[in-house]
């Protein structure tokens, strides 16, 4: 992609993945827990007389038979839901233990311990569910980012046990996507975005990424040149004939009262009329009030789009590109659902157009 010139950001999944391992699974006391969890995951997994038994015992207590959940180490909410149906099984679990045998059980205090952490990691699923979804775009990155981190800032009951792990993941987080607020391109998508546009933005940053935008819309359509009028006046032709005879004069130096006239004409009710419309169309849709999480902020553009016209275009082009390799990754396992030991003599290029049916053909429908 480098050698292509074309942009590249890292997968916010693997990054969370990255940040919880290193802020949480790091912590000894939640990795004891973890290993005693596998032990009795895998001992009903390998045992079908020991499942068996649990079943029988989950219809003594009304409940439905399910299966404990298998983590596996690459990813890190697989680890959470093994947590949670182990918590949800608790009473189960302490019934067949007083008959049976484990290879390892869970001391009172590690039962509250899974409590709690489950309860910290319950905001870092949340996050990781939506931004797997095909919907979710780079537009989403720094607003899920500040929320988080003011929701790991505030104290809570459930703190109790995993404080010192609370801040370990605050630090592993900010650590991790210290320059998700620098980069340009989740500034500019986060400001077209109708759902957050500069909000989530510091004051600087705001007006830098207002610059980017509107340098952006100006190379596609130059300063003035939006309904094709400029307007004038007696000011505007005088100091245009004076920068005319400044050309043809020899250069002189800035003096003190050129920053008069120059601050002047900066502040001339008739030079803020000759900003572009793509300016107008900018200043206009940040006046406006966000829309609610839920709505689609592609159908907002598309809404809007003769209102905004060059923010619209702008806005899919930034709004098209994924937070995450999910989707991606997604459609390469669908490969093998086309090619198998069945159907293992289909040519690439009837592959390539299954593949691309079976992906595209939802979105056809749904028009």
């Amino acid at each position: 992609m480098e050698d292509s010139n074309l942009k590249g950001i890292r997968c916010m999944a693997h990054t969370i993945q990255l940040a919880v391992n290193e802020g949480l699974l790091s912590q000894r006391s939640i990795a004891d827990v973890i290993a005693i969890g596998r032990k009795i995951v895998g001992h009903f997994k390998h045992s079908p007389l020991a499942y068996a038994r649990l079943q029988s015992i989950q219809e003594q207590f009304g409940m439905p038979q399910k299966r404990f959940q298998q983590d596996v180490s690459t990813r890190w909410n697989s680890t959470y839901y093994m947590l949670e149906s182990l918590f949800a099984q608790k009473r189960v679990l302490a019934t067949y233990i007083a008959d049976h045998d484990l290879p390892a059980t869970f001391t009172a205090y590690q039962w509250v311990l899974i409590e709690n952490v489950l309860s910290l990691l319950a905001p870092f699923e949340q996050i990781t569910k939506e931004i797997s979804s095909s919907d979710a775009s780079v537009a989403d990155v720094i607003p899920l980012l500040a929320a988080l981190k003011r929701l790991l800032n505030k104290e809570a009951e459930t703190d109790h046990g995993v404080k010192t792990t609370k801040s370990a993941l605050l630090e592993a987080v900010s650590s991790r996507f210290s320059q998700a607020d620098s980069e340009p391109l989740y500034c500019i998508a986060t400001v077209l975005d109708p759902r957050y546009k500069d909000h989530y933005l510091d004051v600087g940053k705001k007006m830098r990424t207002r610059e980017m935008i509107q340098a952006e819309l100006d190379l596609g359509k130059p300063l003035g040149d939006g309904d094709g009028q400029v307007m004038h006046s007696a000011g505007d032709e005088n100091s245009a004939e004076s920068k005319r005879a400044r050309t043809t004069d020899e250069p002189r130096t800035v003096s003190l009262s050129d920053m008069f006239d120059e601050i002047l004409q900066e502040n001339n009710p008739f030079a803020r009329q000759r900003t572009s419309s793509t300016a107008q169309q900018l200043d206009g849709y940040l006046s406006e009030v966000p829309i609610p999480r839920s709505n689609n902020p592609l159908e907002f553009w598309r809404t809007n789009q003769g209102r905004f016209p060059d923010l619209a275009q702008m806005a899919r082009r930034y709004l098209s590109a994924p937070c995450t390799s999910t989707d991606s990754e997604r459609l390469f396992s669908a490969a093998s659902h086309v090619i198998d030991e069945k159907r293992n003599r289909l040519s690439c290029e009837k592959a390539e157009k299954l593949l691309f049916i079976k992906k595209n053909l939802p979105l056809f429908l749904k028009k």
